[in-house]
Order: C-alpha cells, then structure tokens, then sequence
C-alpha cells in the first residue's frame, strides 16, 4: 500500500505499509528508535543542506577571484570551464575546483563495434584471443544500459594498425557527445613538513 501524503491523526503512528496504528498499541522501544531515527534524520538533512550552501558559495567565490585575477592583466574571463587550483600563502592549503564531463555515444558506437566484430573474425592468430575479451567486456552495459566510458576509451590506446580498426576507433571518437559535467570542490591540508596533501573530506563515509 502506498504511504499516505496525509497528516497522521493525533494519536496514531504510521507503519512502514502506510497503515495506521493506535500509538498505544506500538511497543515502547519501537516508539524511542523511531524518535531516533527521525531525529538524526532531521541532523543529516541540515547537515547536507549547510554542504550544498557551502559548495555553491564556495564555487561562487573561486569564479569571482578568477574574474579579479583576469582584471589584472585586462581581461575578462569568459565561462566557468577548466580545473583550478590556489593556495594559501604558507602552501599549507590548497582547493581545487574541477569539472567533470559526462560523455555519451551515439549510434556510431554500433558502427564501430560492427568494424570491430570484422576484424576479430578476418584475425587468425591466436595471441588476438585476449583482445576479443577485452573488446566484449568493452562493450558490456550496466543496468541502465550504458557502456563504461573508460572502457571504450581503452580501446583507443590499443597499437592496432589495421585499417578496418582504424576507422572503427574514429567512429568512436566521432560519436563521443558531451552529455553534461559536474562540478567538484576538493580542499587539502599539508602533511606536516611533507609535500603530501590529505583531503580534508566532507562526506560521511570518508570521515
């Protein structure tokens, strides 16, 4: 049943089917886990709303001393592509801002992978077996039906000459697409006296 959208009575709890029970009827210690969860729940939802000010204002700040940067030199920086890095003065800190972008293939990734398929059955010799794994694993989709980019850029660094390859890797490069990015802010606090720097995290899992 789904979970109703509307206000629960006074006195009653709702279960996890969407029914209604007489909060007398909920043991005690049901009662306080609940209160719990809720209440951290409350915390991480704060929590996650402070990061996500945190970072646009961040950004915010990166781009505008870009633009002050730019200013002197007399010029005006246009858009917000490319990674940065700055530093604190004392080099003990460091963010950087980088961005990520989301490629996707269009239908001339089946193209290749026909050209591809050719090749693999025009090869004879035997130590080209290990390319044919390589090449389905390639091609191999994930739950949502996409394949790994990494993946099928791999294929590309392969010292293959063969012309049919050749212009299967060039129907790959043409039918790479810029889809979208994501932005990323990462910021770093010296070890020491090292030149190592350790991310100072800002996600649960890391801390």
């Amino acid at each position: 049943m789904a979970k109703s959208a509307n206000k629960i009575p006074e006195g009653y709890m709702e279960d996890a089917q969407g029914k209604l029970v007489p909060e007398d009827m909920v043991r005690e210690i049901d009662k306080k886990r609940n209160a719990m969860v809720l209440s951290l729940v409350a915390d991480a939802k704060r929590v996650r709303d402070e990061i996500i000010k945190f970072k646009g204002n961040t950004l915010e700040q990166i781009e505008s001393f870009i633009q002050l940067s730019g200013k002197q030199y007399q010029v005006k920086m246009g858009g917000k592509k490319g990674n940065v890095t700055m530093q604190s003065y004392d080099g003990r800190y460091k963010i950087q801002r980088a961005i990520s972008e989301y490629l996707v293939f269009d239908e001339r990734l089946q193209v290749a992978k026909q050209l591809i398929d050719d090749c693999i059955h025009t090869w004879t010799e035997g130590s080209r077996s290990e390319i044919q794994v390589l090449i389905n694993d390639a091609f191999q989709v994930d739950k949502e039906g996409r394949v790994s980019t990494t993946r099928i850029l791999g294929l590309k660094r392969l010292n293959i000459k063969d012309r049919k390859w050749q212009k299967a890797m060039r129907a790959i490069s043409d039918s790479m697409q810029v889809a979208g990015s994501k932005t990323y802010v990462r910021i770093y606090e010296r070890v020491g006296n090292t030149d190592e720097y350790k991310p100072i995290a800002l996600d649960v899992a890391a801390l």
